[in-house]
């Protein structure tokens, strides 16, 4: 599935990263620790966070993420939106509660990690 297929079915806003929504979503991770990102996202995940400062986009594109969705409404801060736009990184808000989202997620087809 292709990042924009979420950006319909989810209602998500686009607010940096235009031309990025067709890369493949991999599956997806939810935190705001950025050290536990690091370590546990893999490349092509979506990052469900509720954290909105310039930080957020740097992690995402070490790790080579699809996008990262802003839950609850949040708005990123203008420097955030400058260095998403920078790096190419997808930076979408939804509406919904960060529980609710990745529920909703989960039943686009969009999986977690796989246990061992």
């Amino acid at each position: 599935m292709k990042v924009e297929t979420l950006v319909h079915s989810l209602r998500l806003e686009v607010k940096a990263g235009n031309d990025q929504l067709l890369q493949e979503v991999t599956g997806g991770y939810a935190g705001d620790l950025l050290s536990d990102v690091i370590a546990h996202s893999a490349r092509g995940n979506v990052w469900v966070t509720i954290q909105t400062h310039p930080n957020i986009v740097a992690v995402a594109s070490m790790k080579e993420l699809a996008a990262i969705i802003l839950a609850g409404g949040r708005e990123p801060d203008p420097e955030t939106l400058k260095k998403a736009e920078e790096e190419g990184i997808p930076l979408l808000i939804s509406l919904l509660p960060a529980f609710e989202l990745v529920g909703r997620l989960y039943q686009a087809g969009v999986a977690g990690i796989v246990s061992c």
